[in-house]
């Protein structure tokens, strides 16, 4: 009997080592691709922020959240002919199903240029429309949930259900990720303002 437990504890220790050499494998074909598919992706959403940019460079440190409830992770200048044009800043927050990140772009006119939803795990159907880009909290004119931040100052309220439509029966969401856009304007127009890029 004690020899059968321990054949069997050795049989189930080898196929333990056996799936993490192959999760090794696996990981280690695909890890490059994967950061390669990111960065491409994170390229084309800067891209789609600053259309007229001809650069963007990373600015490491630079820029801290003043926020107890937003960590800004990441910031890159945009620039077009070696002039500066904006920022764009990735920042999360914690909402209804975990951590929520955006990336928002700032004009140097002090005005959010847009605003993209990178990672969102809440309710499908419910905070998850944020992300949904047939989803419209104003149907009339078919503006979905971060494209109402466009053209906003960053000296707006920012307040949800005051002069940002929150997304129906998701105001956790709807807050969490207003709050990423808030301080992500408010952060980068005052790097602009001591960079000499703003207006």
């Amino acid at each position: 009997m004690k020899k059968e437990i321990l054949g069997l504890g050795i049989t189930l220790c080898l196929f333990a080592v056996g799936a993490c050499v192959a999760l090794s494998l696996v990981y280690t074909v695909t890890g490059p691709t994967i950061a390669g598919l990111e960065q491409a992706q994170l390229e084309a959403t800067l891209k789609d922020l600053f259309p007229e940019a001809d650069g963007f460079e990373e600015l490491v440190g630079v820029i801290k959240s003043e926020s107890p409830s937003v960590d800004i992770q990441n910031t890159w200048k945009a620039t077009r002919d070696r002039a500066v044009i904006g920022l764009a800043v990735k920042g999360s927050a914690s909402s209804y199903g975990g951590d929520a990140a955006m990336l928002v772009g700032v004009g140097i006119d002090k005005k959010i240029v847009g605003a993209r939803v990178v990672s969102l795990s809440d309710t499908p159907g419910l905070g998850a429309n944020a992300s949904n880009l047939t989803y419209f909290v104003d149907k009339q004119s078919k503006t979905t949930f971060p494209g109402q931040f466009s053209g906003k100052a960053v000296l707006d309220p920012f307040e949800v259900k005051n002069d940002v439509i929150a997304i129906s029966a998701s105001t956790i969401t709807s807050k969490a990720l207003t709050s990423i856009v808030k301080e992500a304007g408010l952060r980068s127009a005052s790097w602009l303002d001591s960079n000499g890029g703003a207006k």
